[in-house]
């Protein structure tokens, strides 16, 4: 008997399709019917070469079509700079008028050209931080809370780092500074609730780490508004918990307050639910201050009284960091910010 085999021919793979080439500035070009140099100009929104209105038009629509997108390192060989602004993420929770604050500045240094970066140093601090940061060689940073030194701003210059902006209590030599004056906003408190009567008042100061930078001045801002007066002050340790919030509730009438500054609104719409369980009368009882002026403080019953504070623009911020990156040289700026009003409700 013969065997013969009979081989089946294997269906063949499919191949995979070939990559699609990445597409350059000529292919716009060609595609938009003008130079390279033309979709340079619009692409990197060149101002020193007027470009008509249509030609931008047609630029930008033939770039979405092909799905191009200028090379950023490119760029910054071009121009001997990044167009990277850093900001390192805060090492502690923010709040909604911080968030919004942040919110506004990202989008006025987009409108000028600038890619925000956000950069979570867990673990970093100070000078150690600024190495980290040097290694992205951002055009600029912008630095929240405390913590970086004159070295480390030396650090980040000699990374290629035109500006570098602070947002702290203190100037830092070599910076640009923001000095958030969190005292002023305690004196408000403090001086609002004394002229409303209260005479032995209790401060809140948060347990959660990180948050030193702005209790501790706020604290001191109420101390220096009751200087020399018949008042007396009460520090409050308090975490951000509510069951924190019950106990000091519990003992509340044996601290004998009659009003309290709570830190902020949030801190302050925590202390005033579990008072007015423990049976605390708001204000008859105590007079409760936040700080930030958050709308739910509004929608409270008593509606919440507070410290409304007023942050940088986040446009004139921009400029700010836009004007140090094209004017290296300059001096350094510092501009006190953070303006603080009493915004009086039912609560005190």
């Amino acid at each position: 008997m013969t065997t013969v085999m009979v081989q089946i021919p294997k269906t063949p793979t499919p191949l995979s399709p070939a990559p699609r080439s990445v597409p350059t500035s000529a292919d716009v070009a060609r595609l938009a019917g003008v130079s390279r140099a033309t979709v340079s100009y619009v692409l990197n929104n060149t101002s020193a070469v007027r470009i008509s209105e249509p030609t931008r038009r047609r630029v930008h629509e033939a770039a979405k079509e092909l799905g191009y997108v200028p090379h950023a390192a490119a760029r910054s060989l071009r121009a001997g700079h990044s167009r990277m602004v850093l900001m390192p993420a805060p090492s502690i929770p923010v709040g909604p008028l911080y968030s919004q604050f942040i919110s506004e500045l990202q989008w006025a240094l987009g409108r000028l050209d600038y890619t925000v970066v956000q950069y979570g140093s867990v673990g970093l601090q100070g000078d150690e931080a600024a190495r980290a940061w040097a290694e992205l060689r951002p055009v600029a940073v912008l630095v929240p809370g405390t913590g970086l030194g004159p070295q480390g701003v030396s650090l980040l210059r000699r990374s290629g780092a035109r500006a570098v902006v602070t947002l702290a209590p203190e100037p830092v030599e070599g910076a640009h500074a923001l000095l958030m004056d969190h005292a002023g906003v305690g004196h408000c408190a403090g001086a609002h609730l004394y002229a409303r009567g209260r005479r032995r008042i209790g401060v809140v100061v948060p347990e959660e780490a990180g948050l030193e930078s702005f209790s501790l001045p706020r604290l001191a801002g109420v101390r220096r508004a009751l200087h020399g007066t018949d008042a007396t002050l009460t520090e409050l340790p308090l975490a951000y918990e509510e069951q924190a919030a019950v106990k000091l509730a519990a003992r509340w009438r044996d601290l004998g307050l009659d009003a309290v500054f709570a830190y902020n609104d949030e801190y302050a719409m925590l202390l005033m639910h579990a008072l007015q369980e423990e049976g605390v009368r708001v204000p008859e009882d105590t007079a409760v201050i936040g700080a930030d002026d958050l709308l739910l403080g509004r929608l409270l019953r008593p509606r919440l009284s507070t410290v409304h504070i007023e942050l940088p623009s986040g446009r004139d911020l921009a400029e700010l960091v836009d004007r140090a990156v094209r004017e290296p040289g300059t001096a350094t700026e510092t501009h006190t910010v953070l303006g603080a009003t009493v915004v009086h409700r039912d609560s005190s």
